[in-house]
């Protein structure tokens, strides 16, 4: 079971599991739009205390405790590795410096800003997507850009790895193509039809597919930006990755409520 959805938990998740899931093993990775469903509901069980949907209660605060759940529960991972990826890059310089940045234990001012950000733009975007939401659609949301995150390192899986790098050493090319790709396939389905069935119109499902979309070159740009600078894919560029595309989908689902 280290290979399946329980492996998947232990890894990325503070959710209880086995010990025996907590260490990595082939098939992991392919869970991880799964995992990312599973946090979706669980981040999203606040939200309703305090926002009622269709304009009532605090969107914004039921955004920021959506985000903060999400933070929870991955112990700020990804957040992590965006601040540490974002202090690599920045530094400017070669490979092995930079990765040697990565590893250290504190954040530098790259770090500060990148965290910063990817933190005001969830929690905004997603602001913007609940006002004019019902509580379903909200879910469907957290649960899209959530699903999208994740996706998006399936495909990083493929990459080659970056010096040192541990976590990726373990689990990375551990997804084959036709399942990453029959995954953005899956994912790009569920966006169309969800949006649809929620929305009641083609609009809202047309949004939801550019919004995977959108959230998966966004985190394919910065990937490949990391290959070329770092020599490959890490830990840390695979948290970053979470991070971005997540931000993505909810900006251009955002925008889709903004031009309804």
């Amino acid at each position: 079971m280290s290979g399946g959805l329980l492996g998947a938990l232990g890894l990325f998740t503070v959710l209880p599991v086995p010990a025996s899931a907590r260490r990595p093993g082939a098939g992991v990775l392919a869970w991880l739009p799964v995992v990312g469903v599973l946090l979706a509901v669980l981040a999203y069980l606040p939200a309703p205390a305090v926002w009622r949907g269709g304009g009532g209660g605090s969107p914004f605060l039921a955004a920021a405790l959506v985000v903060t759940g999400f933070a929870l529960l991955t112990r700020g991972l990804h957040l992590d590795g965006t601040a540490d990826l974002a202090d690599g890059l920045g530094s400017g310089r070669p490979a092995e410096e930079a990765l040697a940045i990565m590893r250290r234990p504190d954040v530098g001012a790259f770090g500060v800003v990148a965290v910063g950000c990817t933190l005001l733009v969830q929690v905004a975007g997603l602001s913007a997507v609940l006002a004019g939401s019902s509580r379903p659609e909200g879910l469907f949301a957290v649960a899209l850009a959530a699903a999208t995150g994740r996706t998006a390192v399936l495909h990083a899986a493929g990459e080659r790895l970056a010096s040192g790098s541990a976590l990726a050493v373990l689990v990375a090319g551990g997804v084959a193509a036709p399942v990453r790709w029959a995954a953005v396939a899956v994912l790009v389905v569920a966006a169309g039809v969800g949006g649809v069935l929620l929305g009641g119109s083609v609009r809202p499902g047309v949004w939801s597919v550019a919004a995977v979309v959108a959230g998966l070159l966004a985190a394919g740009a910065v990937r490949r930006h990391a290959v070329r600078r770092l020599g490959g894919v890490s830990g840390d560029v695979f948290g970053a990755l979470v991070e971005i595309a997540t931000g993505g989908v909810l900006v251009v689902l955002a925008a889709g409520a903004a031009w309804r």
